[in-house]
């Protein structure tokens, strides 16, 4: 189940100049942009345990970019 709103997502694509959007497409871009900040956040994690750290920050997250 996403964890994203599809609301957000299409808002996302009709920014960026879409006229239309139709559900497919928020669905896909929805899985892509997940998957995207999961490998993002694994990365970041790492990035903080290794400087002996729990907590995730801004820095971690643009690094792990």
């Amino acid at each position: 189940m996403p964890e994203l709103p599809q609301s957000a997502v299409e808002r996302l694509i009709r920014k960026a100049g879409a006229e239309r959007v139709s559900e497919e497409a928020s669905h896909s871009l929805t899985r892509i942009l997940e998957d995207m900040a999961a490998g993002i956040s694994v990365k970041a994690i790492r990035l903080a345990k290794h400087a002996g750290r729990k907590t995730v920050t801004a820095d971690d997250i643009k690094l792990a970019k």
